[in-house]
């Protein structure tokens, strides 16, 4: 057999998931300023998305956007006022970090806790790699 028919043949064999070419799309803020508070309705829904804790997420969006905040049902108040496309570089900026595998791409991922230190597994392709904590 030549090469190419080998590859036609491996690509026939693969399983349905890899080959689909499904869009990870981070929902954007609904929110509005109340004084001198921002409000986002939908954070937790967010958090929801990208499978991870809403606490964890909390705490790298208001450490880098060096605010207060607090996170109550499914809505974060941030003590000061802050434009939507600020808050959704941030989130966007949490996914690359501790969501979206460096290797695959894929948003199949989890954060496992080892010891003192926390790595984020690719459940779709095995990849395992360390991240940052957030103080």
């Amino acid at each position: 057999m030549d090469y190419k028919a080998l590859l036609k043949r491996a690509h026939e064999h693969l399983p349905e998931s890899v080959l689909e070419k499904e869009r990870f799309e981070i929902p954007k803020v609904v929110g509005h300023l109340e004084g001198n508070k921002t409000i986002i309705r939908n954070f937790g829904k967010i958090a929801q998305a990208l499978e991870r804790d809403p606490q964890h997420l909390l705490k790298f969006v208001l450490k880098e956007l060096a605010a207060p905040g607090v996170f109550r049902g499914t809505s974060l108040t941030i003590g000061t006022k802050v434009s939507a496309a600020r808050v959704n570089d941030k989130i966007k900026q949490y996914a690359e970090q501790f969501v979206l595998c460096s290797v695959c791409g894929k948003p199949d991922t989890q954060l496992v806790k080892e010891g003192e230190f926390t790595n984020m597994k690719c459940m779709a392709c095995g990849h395992k790699q360390s991240v940052k904590s957030i103080i």
